[in-house]
C-alpha cells in the first residue's frame, strides 16, 4: 500500500482498530503544511452558482469577459475554449447533446432537489469512467481504481438515481457499486468557506478518517484550465505517529452529528467530543428571562477569558472543562439564534449589540472548534469590520471610545491573521487574507 502512486511521502496508511485503515503522519508535520494535494474525479456546481462561475474550474468570470456558453447544450459555461476542452475530454462529450433531453425528463423533474445534484455528478462519474483509459490516464485510473475500493454506504440498497443515458450505458452493478461509494465519499467545495459545489476526491476520501476535533482541514484551490483541487493542510503541529483526522461535516453540530454520522457513514465517532458529549445526556434549555440568560452569557465570556483588548493569542479551551451551568450554551438552536444577533447587528449599526454577541460567539466558537480552524479565523475578521464601522461612526470627541474600538480592531485582525495564514489562500482570487490586509492598512494609516 505504501508504494501507491496517490499516498502521500509524509503519511502512511496503518490499521485502525474499527475504521478501515488510519492515515498517519511519518514525520513532524508543522502548522499551515500541505499533506496532501489531490484532483477531483467528478464535480459539479451548485445550483446557484450555474453561470456565475466556470463548470470546469470553478473560477468567476474576469471583468469584461463573460462566460461562454457551450453550443452543443447550453447548460454549460466556460473561461474560454481551454477550459471547455479540458472538460469535453474528461466528461463533457458522452453527455453534451443528451443533456437537455436529460434533465427535462420525467424521471429527472421528479427528483428531489438535492438528489438532481447526486444525478447529475453521478452522471459526471460515470461519464469520465467511460472515457478510460486514454492517454492521459495514468494519474485518472488511479483515482477510478481508489474511488471502486472504498466503503460502499451504509444502506447499499439505496435507490440509484436516474443517471444522463450515457453510450455505452454502465451496468447496473457499476452503477448500483459507484453510487454506494460516491453518496457518502464527496465534499463541499468551497471559496472562502462559502460552498460553491460538491466534488468527488477519492484519495482524500480514502486516505483521512473523521473527527471532531481534527488537526487538519481541506481547501479548494480554482486554476485556470484546471478542474478543482483540494489541499489538505495541518491546522496545528502534528507529531510523526499521530492519526491525521478531517472533519465529515460542521463540529458545531452538537446535538444532531451523531445521528448524521451513523446514517450517513455508518460509523459512531468516538472522539473526546463526542464522547463527553454522550455523557451529558439531554442539555439543558437556555434561559428565557433576558437577565439570567445575560448573566450566564457574561460568565462564559469571564470562562474563556479572551481579552479583546490585548489578546495576542486564542485561549485553547476543552469543552470537557465548560462548567455545568453554560452547558446549554452547547444547544444548536442558540448558536444559530446567537448568530442571526450578531449579523443583524452589525448590519443595521447596533454595534455594541453586535459586539457583545460576537465576543460571545466567539467564546463558543473556541470551546466547540479546534486550534485555527477556519470558522474561528472568519468570525475574528467579522468581529474586526464591526469594530472598525463602530469606531468610523462613534462621536469623534470620544477619544477613549475611538482608541478601546481601534485597539479591538488591531487585536481581532492579529488573531484573524494567524488563523487564516494557516490554512492559507483558497478558493477565489479575492479572500479573507486581502480582507485583512486592507483593514490593518486603513488602521495604520487612520
Amino acid at each position: 500500500m505504501q508504494g501507491s502512486l496517490w499516498l502521500p511521502k509524509n503519511v502512511e496508511l496503518v490499521p485502525h482498530p474499527t475504521a478501515r485503515d488510519k492515515t498517519i503522519a511519518k514525520v513532524d508535520i508543522k502548522a499551515g503544511a500541505c499533506i496532501l494535494s489531490t484532483p477531483s474525479f467528478a464535480f459539479i456546481l451548485l445550483e446557484s452558482e450555474k453561470g456565475r462561475r466556470c463548470d470546469n474550474c470553478f473560477r468567476l468570470p474576469s471583468e469584461g469577459s463573460p462566460l461562454k456558453r457551450c453550443a452543443g447544450c447550453g447548460s454549460y459555461w466556460y473561461c474560454d475554449a481551454q477550459c471547455q476542452t479540458v472538460q469535453w475530454k474528461v466528461h463533457h462529450k458522452k453527455i453534451c447533446k443528451l443533456f437537455n433531453s436529460y434533465i427535462s425528463s420525467l424521471a429527472y423533474q421528479a427528483l428531489a432537489a438535492h438528489e438532481k445534484q447526486d444525478a447529475i455528478l453521478l452522471s459526471h462519474a460515470i461519464a469520465r469512467m467511460s472515457v478510460l483509459p486514454t492517454p492521459y490516464s495514468i494519474e485518472e485510473s488511479t483515482l477510478a481504481t481508489v474511488l471502486l475500493s472504498l466503503l460502499p454506504r451504509p444502506d447499499e440498497s439505496a435507490v440509484t438515481p436516474v443517471i444522463c443515458p450515457i453510450k455505452p450505458f454502465p451496468s447496473d452493478q457499476l452503477l448500483r457499486k459507484l453510487y454506494s461509494r460516491f453518496s457518502n465519499n464527496n465534499f463541499a467545495v468551497h471559496s472562502h468557506l462559502t460552498s460553491i459545489g460538491h466534488g468527488i476526491f477519492p484519495v482524500a476520501s480514502r486516505l483521512f478518517n473523521h473527527s471532531c476535533i481534527p488537526n487538519a482541514a481541506a481547501k479548494y484551490m480554482l486554476s485556470p484550465t484546471r478542474s478543482i483541487v483540494m489541499e489538505v493542510v495541518a491546522l496545528r503541529n502534528i507529531i510523526s505517529g499521530e492519526e491525521i483526522c478531517l472533519p465529515y461535516l460542521d463540529p458545531a453540530l452538537l446535538q444532531t452529528r451523531e445521528q448524521i454520522l451513523e446514517i450517513s457513514y455508518g460509523f459512531k465517532c468516538n472522539c473526546s467530543s463526542c464522547f463527553f458529549l454522550g455523557q451529558l445526556g439531554p442539555l439543558k434549555e437556555v434561559p428565557t428571562d433576558s437577565n439570567e440568560l445575560s448573566s450566564l452569557e457574561s460568565q462564559l465570556r469571564a470562562f474563556v477569558a479572551f481579552d479583546s483588548m490585548s489578546a495576542t493569542s486564542l485561549p485553547a479551551i476543552s469543552i470537557e472543562a465548560l462548567p455545568p451551568a453554560l452547558r446549554c450554551f452547547l444547544r444548536e438552536s442558540y448558536m444559530a439564534t446567537l448568530s442571526e444577533i450578531f449579523s443583524k447587528a452589525s448590519h443595521e449599526g447596533q454595534y455594541d449589540v453586535a459586539l457583545e454577541s460576537g465576543i460571545t460567539l466567539l467564546a463558543l466558537y473556541l470551546i466547540i472548534y479546534p486550534t485555527n480552524y477556519p470558522q474561528i479565523g472568519m468570525h475574528l475578521l467579522e468581529l474586526a469590520k464591526t469594530a472598525w464601522n463602530a469606531k468610523i461612526l462613534s462621536n469623534e470627541a470620544n477619544d477613549a471610545e475611538n482608541q478601546a474600538l481601534k485597539k479591538q480592531v488591531k487585536v481581532f485582525l492579529a488573531l484573524a491573521s494567524q488563523a487564516l495564514t494557516i490554512l492559507g489562500k483558497e478558493g477565489d482570487t479575492d479572500g479573507p487574507l486581502q480582507e485583512v490586509a486592507i483593514l490593518q492598512n486603513l488602521v495604520r494609516n487612520e
